[in-house]
């Protein structure tokens, strides 16, 4: 099973207003664990940036003067995404440039749903916490994830960070490569211990009979027998 969470930045948040993608990252996952494989390229997107978006995402129009424009790195990026699950916080705003930006090129696609899936996790968050705050940063202090790093927006920490939320929304536990700690769900965890803490029973205590007892030192001295170094058991001290 092959996933590929995925985010972009944009010149400005109105597709309308002749806005292009400024950044695209990729991360994939198989089998529900982290790869180490990831896709970033920043683009040219011959248009300067909106104030607004370059205070979301902080990359100026001078860092992108010399990168390349979507046309140069659609074959790479389709190859990247191409058969597997795409998982896209807010799908619509995301989709929408990218379906823009391969229209604008010589190829012939024109639709990312042609050569992948695409699964909104804004919708399943909304969908697991109703009437909640869903935003990355929001689930990632659901789920115990850490977004200390996310100063500003970026489309490949976005998009690490997005992996790991729904690895934690679609199973509960995060396999990260190379030997990581796995988080849980932090919802789960107080679940459960809000359980423990309410359960106030007092442990039954039962005492064993004079056969059970006999049977228990008969079993001992029958290991102790049987044993090289002889029974542990018997040589302890026992309240």
């Amino acid at each position: 099973m092959r996933i590929v969470a995925l985010d972009t930045e944009t010149t400005g948040l109105e597709l309308s207003e002749g806005n292009r993608i400024v950044e695209i990252g990729c991360v994939e996952i198989v089998n529900r664990r982290l790869t180490g494989r990831e896709f970033r390229r920043l683009l040219n997107p011959g248009r300067e940036n909106e104030a607004k978006a370059f205070e979301i995402h902080g990359i100026s129009d001078e860092e992108l003067q010399d990168k390349p424009p979507f046309v140069d790195v659609e074959s790479e990026f389709i190859d990247f995404i191409a058969g597997a699950e795409l998982i896209v916080h807010n799908a619509t705003f995301d989709v929408a440039f990218l379906d823009h930006e391969l229209s604008l090129t010589p190829s012939a696609l024109t639709s990312l749903e042609s050569v992948c899936t695409i699964t909104d996790t804004l919708q399943m968050a909304k969908n697991r916490h109703p009437g909640q705050r869903n935003s990355i940063d929001a689930l990632c202090k659901r789920y115990d994830i850490d977004a200390s790093a996310r100063e500003k927006h970026g489309a490949l920490l976005d998009s690490q960070l997005l992996a790991q939320v729904y690895l934690a929304m679609t199973g509960g536990q995060i396999s990260l490569m190379l030997g990581e700690k796995s988080s849980g769900s932090s919802e789960r965890r107080a679940k459960a211990r809000r359980k423990a803490e309410g359960s106030q029973a007092a442990l039954a205590r039962y005492e064993p009979t004079d056969e059970e007892i006999a049977a228990h030192e008969t079993l001992l001295n029958k290991i102790d027998g049987l044993s090289e170094n002889g029974c542990l058991w018997l040589n302890m001290d026992h309240p």
